[in-house]
């Protein structure tokens, strides 16, 4: 469940529909059409976004391909920066910006309401830091209310940040970095997972540095599988709340990270999995 909603556990995270840098147009922006296209078309019912990939790039993408969209289809954005013109990440954390930030995302993908709205914290660009989010949830909290977000979910935060945010309102997800070599969200997830609020691991293959290991090979060439097939699988087995977003701009790639659901990877392949960094 993603607030009240079913979704696929194996979804799609249309940041690499952006250009270089996740800054800019497409390259073939007919061939970023065509790749969400074939995403609804393979069931998939999960599309995480933010309308400052591009800036408002992806979006802008996403409402030309598929608006009308699919009443089953879950559209998850997040607010809490934006992009300079040299490219780079800025915090936005003020009230206006942030209600700039939804009122955008509604417009550039052509919603009435947005079904999950995540509040990514910037105190560190490069992963969570602690730093009180009660002022900009309270913003969001307050969009709610009005009708604009149906759940609110947070990014690149911390636990205490999350037991802060459920104070102020309900936290339907998370979404921070985690993969096969980022594991220090292991405690949370289990503690996610009890409570039934979903986890949504970005860069799940890696992101920028993508996944290198020999034990990741050996198990994907016995697996008959690829190693980034493999590394999703493990994610899907870690934790039944996992929600996963890998990214692509290529139908091919598209098509071999679904069959990734497929992927058979019994106790022993877990085992060596799992003790590839100390968990």
């Amino acid at each position: 469940m993603l607030g009240d909603r079913a979704v696929n556990r194996l979804g799609y995270g249309a940041m690499q529909l952006a250009g270089k840098g996740v800054f800019g147009p497409p390259r073939d922006r007919a061939e970023s059409a065509a790749v969400l296209r074939e995403v609804v078309e393979s069931g998939v019912n999960h599309i995480d976004t933010s309308d400052f990939y591009g800036p408002h790039v992806t979006n802008e993408i996403i409402r030309e391909a598929l608006h009308p969209y699919r009443d089953d289809l879950v559209i998850v954005t997040k607010v809490g920066a934006r992009r300079g013109a040299d490219a780079s990440w800025i915090p936005a954390f003020t009230k206006e910006e942030l209600t700039q930030a939804v009122h955008d995302n509604l417009r550039n993908l052509g919603l009435d309401v947005i079904d999950v709205v995540n509040l990514r914290a910037m105190f560190s660009v490069h992963g969570p830091a602690e730093g009180s989010i009660e002022e900009s949830l309270t913003v969001l909290a307050d969009l709610k209310h009005q009708g604009l977000i149906r759940h609110i979910g947070l990014s690149n935060v911390t636990t205490r940040q999350v037991e802060e945010g459920r104070r102020i309102t309900e936290i339907v997800c998370v979404q921070n970095m985690y993969n096969l070599a980022n594991r220090s969200d292991d405690a949370m997830i289990d503690r996610l997972a009890a409570e039934g609020t979903a986890y949504v691991p970005f860069f799940p293959l890696g992101g920028f540095s993508p996944l290198q290991s020999s034990t990741l090979s050996d198990v994907a060439a016995r697996r008959g599988a690829t190693p980034m097939q493999v590394a999703l699988a493990w994610l899907l087995k870690r934790a039944p709340n996992i929600l996963l977003i890998p990214g692509t701009s290529s139908r091919v790639h598209l098509r071999e990270n679904l069959a990734a659901a497929e992927v058979d990877l019994p106790a022993g392949a877990m085992a060596e999995l799992d003790g590839m960094v100390p968990a």
